[in-house]
């Protein structure tokens, strides 16, 4: 790749950074600031808050992470630094793709219109379970992210001081231990909240599009407001749904290792990787009425600010 795409892709990944940091900032500030005024949380906002502090902590080890790899290329490709980088990273990463599964089965719930009984008892019980269903995640997003830890440093120990047999270099070994290891095991991880995710977004557009055809069958126009609402709804989830395919793919490619930090296509493949994490939180933010209509103050503001 030229020098000069490389470059923008690097800006391109700069500019999603901070639309990131702005949109997922946005979401925990305004729905913690409704928290201390209500004196509770909603089970929706609890998984939205949730996910807004893992996706903006994601993006400081992102962040810390691409400026630590540019400057001390050669320190950060073996040693302590890089597996605590992944340390971080492993956790917020699986995390996140918890909470977004969880926030697809509540919309779920909320929204989708079943008359089975196991849907209904979920229908009662899920919301009162919501908190321990985030502490759940989350231990065992670190309880994964330790173990790949402890094999990666247990590993690196063992090849440093020449207990593993042959003349294996450095990139050799860990190209091994990329594939034969930790991408089965990331692959496992990141399926069971891939496919909770999977199974209540299909729940919901079905139901969703079975909803919008019957109101149209009875004679309800396109301009119809609940028909309206019903269709910006369902490509909202299917947006979140590609999103979150895009994600959990590349997530998958990347614990294989084809793109490394020499590789040319390490910017571009930086985009995708954080494309659900910058766009994703504009999604909610426009499906959400009270963070849309704060979000339309806010713009009102600044354009009075700039018109004076």
């Amino acid at each position: 790749m030229q020098p000069a795409f490389a470059t923008l892709f690097m800006w391109l990944v700069v500019l999603m950074f901070l639309l990131g940091f702005l949109a997922n900032g946005f979401i925990v500030v305004v729905l913690t600031r409704d928290w201390r005024q209500l004196g509770r949380l909603s089970p929706s906002d609890m998984i939205l808050i949730s996910l807004g502090v893992s996706r903006f902590c994601l993006q400081c080890v992102g962040v810390v992470h691409n400026l630590y790899f540019s400057l001390h290329l050669g320190e950060f490709n073996r040693g302590l630094v890089r597996q605590l980088f992944n340390l971080h990273w492993n956790v917020l990463n699986v995390a996140t793709f918890w909470f977004s599964a969880w926030l697809s089965v509540l919309f779920c719930l909320k929204i989708a219109n079943f008359t089975h009984p196991t849907f209904l008892w979920l229908k009662w019980r899920f919301p009162g379970s919501v908190p321990w269903l985030l502490l759940g995640s989350l231990l065992v997003s670190c309880i994964v992210a330790l173990s790949l830890f402890w094999v990666n440093h247990t590993a690196y120990q063992g090849f440093c001081i020449r207990k593993l047999s042959g003349n294996m270099t450095y990139k050799e070994w860990n190209r091994r231990l990329e594939i034969f290891y930790f991408l089965p095991m990331k692959s496992v991880t990141l399926s069971v909240p891939c496919s909770v995710f999977l199974v209540s977004a299909a729940l919901l557009i079905n139901s969703l599009r079975r909803h919008t055809q019957t109101m149209r069958q009875n004679g309800h126009s396109l301009q119809d407001p609940s028909t309206q609402a019903h269709t910006r709804a369902l490509k909202s989830l299917i947006s979140f749904l590609v999103l979150y395919a895009l994600s959990f793919a590349s997530m998958i490619i990347n614990g294989a290792g084809f793109f490394t930090l020499e590789s040319d296509w390490y910017w571009p493949w930086q985009v995708l990787i954080y494309l659900c994490t910058c766009l994703h939180p504009f999604i909610l933010i426009r499906s959400n009425f009270r963070l849309r209509g704060v979000f339309r103050q806010l713009l009102l503001l600044a354009r009075g600010f700039w018109a004076a």
